[in-house]
């Protein structure tokens, strides 16, 4: 499918008008999921919402090049190519929406590969979050960023220990140490605990995560930077539903933690002063003194 870089500004043009508007996220399914490790290249479509579609921005032909050499070089020392899959979700009226890789999809294309490597994900919808809020029996929440909070790199000292083999191959991601005790307390004195992360991941992916610890995540809200569309209606709509369902909302940051009372919108900080291993008996201690102050 070779085509000049107007042919396929062209094509993309023709893409993002056929699909936006029209697309509509579905859940792929732990089976399918687990199943599907290659996708063809025409069921991919690129992502509207994505700058890669933009007029303005659109395609960097330099990177497409660039991932045009690595494939040819790949094949010339192994059947396989593009190590690292594109991540996709499925949808309707067909196949699946790319959210990270549409320039090694380009690459492929313009290559002339029939299929080229996926991994599927159900990322959180607006009717996820909503039936979370109706069933959840709790008043009070816990706000974490797994980013910047929870999740941490292999280099830091302060880590849980990895997951016995062979969940440590699935669930990679590790955690920062004290979580799970700091879960364990929150699931205890009744919060909903809500984490969320700008990662591709599957909702249902990340709630299995933490059952592997021993503990219970109440809403995974992932890939939040992903469409321009949760800045408008429908994310005034959650917030609204969310203030409404808790009468408080705890953030735990890093260095901080924020009480906000939803109906009064009164709040108050509170320092946990630089990251050591003691910051989640820190964080319990500061919610200890939520419970003597009231």
């Amino acid at each position: 499918m070779a085509r000049t870089d107007s042919a396929f500004d062209e094509f993309i043009a023709g893409e993002v008008k056929k699909y936006k508007g029209v697309y509509v996220p579905v859940k792929a399914g732990m089976l399918r999921r687990a199943l599907i490790r290659w996708a063809p290249c025409a069921s991919l479509h690129p992502n509207p919402d994505d700058e890669f579609c933009s007029p303005k921005v659109g395609p960097n032909y330099r990177i497409i090049s660039e991932y045009m050499n690595s494939f040819r070089m790949e094949r010339r020392h192994s059947k396989q190519y593009c190590e690292e899959p594109l991540i996709v979700e499925k949808i309707r009226p067909d196949g699946y929406l790319i959210l990270n890789g549409h320039h090694r999809w380009a690459a492929a294309l313009r290559l002339g590969f029939s299929r080229i490597p996926v991994e599927i994900v159900d990322l959180t919808q607006e009717m996820d979050i909503k039936a979370i809020l109706k069933e959840s029996k709790h008043d009070k929440r816990v706000s974490l960023d797994l980013d910047e909070v929870v999740f941490r790199s292999e280099k830091n000292a302060l880590l849980e220990k990895p997951l016995p083999f062979p969940l440590r191959s699935i669930y990679k991601q590790r955690l920062r140490l004290g979580i799970p005790a700091l879960f364990h307390y929150l699931n205890k004195k009744g919060y909903d605990i809500w984490v969320y992360t700008a990662g591709y991941y599957s909702a249902d992916y990340i709630q299995r995560l933490f059952r592997k610890y021993h503990v219970h995540v109440t809403g995974a809200v992932t890939g939040t930077g992903r469409k321009a569309a949760d800045t408008g209606a429908v994310r005034k709509e959650l917030e609204t539903m969310i203030a409404a369902k808790y009468l408080e909302t705890v953030h735990i940051d890093n260095e901080t933690v924020l009480r906000i009372f939803s109906r009064t919108r009164e709040a108050a900080d509170y320092d946990l002063g630089p990251a050591q291993a003691d910051w989640s008996q820190r964080v319990m201690d500061v919610m200890e003194t939520f419970e003597r102050h009231e």
